[in-house]
This record gives C-alpha cells, structure tokens and sequence, in this order.
C-alpha cells in the first residue's frame, strides 16, 4: 500500500496538470455570475459507445454512455437556474429519462453563493469535473465506488471562481442520492476546498460525514486531490479514503456497479496526458482500489488505463480507452477496450 502511494506522488511532482470542476454537468459553473447571452441556453451533450471486454467468452456492446440535455439561464439580476435530463436508459437503473440536476442559486455576492436542489456531491476532483471534460471515458474506481451517490438533495455554499487562488464549497444533504425519498433526519455534510499555490499547481481536500442509512450508523470520508499544469504537458492526482456504514442502494457512479465495501476502504489514481499541435491527446492512468483494508489481497484491484484522444474540433472528441485490470489475489480475464464519440451542443 506504501508504496502505491509513494508511486503517486512521485508522478504528481514529476508532471503538471489543469482541469475545469463543475456543480452540474455543462462546463461552466451555473452559479457563476457571468452566464452569458443569451439568458436562457439549452445545452447537452451524447456519448455513444462500444465496450468490448477480453473475457472468456468475451463480451461487446454498443451503449450509450451519456445522453443529456439541460436548460439553464438567469430569471433575475441575482439568480439563475441550471436543469438537466439523464435520457440514457444505461444509467440510474431507472430505464428512463429523469430529472438530475436542477438547482437555483443566489449569486449576487462571488464569496457566498447559495444553491438549493439536486446537484454534485462538493467531493474530490474527478467527480466535480464536468462528465463530458472527463480525460478518461471512465472515472477511477475510487471515485466511482467511494464518492456515492454522486448526485443528492440539498442546499450549498460556495465561493471563489476559476479566477480566484481559492475555491470552497459546503453542502447539506440527504446522503440517500436522487429518485429516493430521505429516510432519516440527520443530513451529511460534504465539503471541497481548493487553493492555488503557484501558477502551475492546485491542492486541495474533500471531507464527508453522515448518516447513509439511518440516525445511528455513520460514514466518513476524506480526500486530497493536486493539480498541476505545464504548457501541454499534464496531470491530476487524487486519494480517497473512506470508513463506516455506506447505502448499498446508491449504486456507483454513472451507471457503475457497486462494490461490496469493508468497514475501512480507500484508493487512488495519477494520470498524465499531453496536448499535442494534431488536436491529439495520449493519456496514461494508473489507479488502485482496496475494497475493505480487513481481508488482504482479496477486494485489492489495480487498473492501467492507455488512450487517446482526438478532438476534430471543440465539440466533437473521439475517445478509445484500453483497460488492463489486475487483481492481485484471484486475476480474472477481464481487461476492456472502450470507444466513444462526444458531440456537445
């Protein structure tokens, strides 16, 4: 485990890289002041995709990863409003269309904004990126299975913007996830903070504690994230380390498939990517998962991702993705191949 560790942040201080982090799933944060004309924007994006796992026998499919589309825009000088539709049947579990983002936010002051609905869990960066900047077609297991759900009912504040050295975010939330009713009283609190250190590199923490299931059992999690950016050469790094009870209902992230978690789990993932003068983009991820810190090497999962990127212009991206998973106690034929294309409009 140390020396995964250790690995990671070698790679964090070798290499340099940026990202954009959003509440919704658009690219530009809703709740910041300066949404442009005109007022009303309706927005989305598609992810169609091919998956081909190396088992035996082997398995392929074409799915849709994402499908959304969503309005936001601004009904008074102070306020504005951000709303968006989950329309592929391959997330959620649901098998239809529903309601994922919708929040109001007041934002006449940039220190203390306030948004009300369902959004992004303020936790970690991976999963504060908006899902079509993702570099990766899939978000580190980590980010998957720790920070869940993802999404939730509540009230946040927030400040600062990609302008300012610090950014924080503080939410009040159910801890149940969306399309459930809260079965509790007590809410979690989630917060993210992040600070500019040099021009070049960001650091940052996320903190959650709550009451996943009932008033008695509780869960903590935290995590660092860092960031760093040196002309096309970059990368992003990030740890989670969770504990306590977990809703086993909530799934993982985008349509992932929950993990059975021990009392004491954790993970982490480096990865680097360069921007080339051919609109092309390598991109090598290392990650690792420990599902439960009690039984050794059973639950303990490495994964190495190698892909490429091409971007044919700012709104269309092909991405192929190659997966080589290795389980350390029992290895499984299960290494995968991903492709997908992104329009966003």
């Amino acid at each position: 485990m140390k020396n995964k560790i250790f690995l990671l942040f070698v790679l964090v201080f070798i290499f340099q890289a940026n990202n954009i982090y959003a509440q919704g799933c658009d690219s530009d944060e809703p709740a910041n002041d300066s949404i442009p004309a005109p007022k009303i924007k309706v927005f989305g994006f598609f992810q169609p995709e091919y998956d081909y796992t190396l088992s035996d026998p082997a398995e392929s499919s074409f799915t849709f990863r994402r499908a959304r589309i969503g309005v936001r825009g601004r009904v008074f000088e102070d306020f504005s409003y951000y709303m968006m539709l989950e329309t592929s049947p391959f997330i959620g579990g649901v098998g239809s269309a529903y309601l994922m983002d919708a929040f109001i936010t007041w934002d006449k002051y940039n220190w203390s904004r306030i948004s009300v609905g369902s959004f992004k869990q303020p936790f970690g960066l991976e999963v504060t990126t908006a899902c079509s900047k993702l570099t990766t077609i899939e978000r580190a297991i980590v980010s998957d299975q720790l920070v869940s759900p993802q999404r939730d009912y509540g009230v946040m504040v927030l400040g600062g913007n990609k302008y300012t050295k610090l950014n924080y975010s503080v939410a009040l939330m159910n801890g149940r996830g969306l399309n459930v009713k809260d079965n509790n009283n007590k809410k979690d609190i989630i917060g993210r903070a992040n600070y500019k250190v040099l021009d070049f590199m960001t650091i940052g923490g996320s903190f959650r504690y709550g009451y996943p299931n009932n008033e008695v059992d509780t869960r903590t999690t935290y995590g660092g994230e860092i960031l760093m950016n040196f002309n096309n050469l970059h990368i992003q790094g990030e740890y989670i380390q969770d504990e306590g009870d977990y809703n086993r209902a909530a799934g993982g992230g985008c349509g992932s498939e929950p993990l059975e978690l021990g009392e004491k789990r954790s993970g982490a993932y480096g990865m680097i990517w360069y921007d080339t003068k051919w609109n092309i983009q390598p991109v090598l991820k290392y990650e690792y998962f420990d599902q439960d810190h009690d039984i050794k090497d059973i639950g303990y999962t490495e994964r190495m991702t190698l892909g490429v990127n091409y971007f044919f212009n700012e709104k269309i991206r092909l991405q192929v993705n190659y997966q080589a998973n290795i389980e350390t106690y029992i290895n499984i034929d299960n290494d995968k191949f991903l492709a997908q294309i992104q329009v966003v409009f």
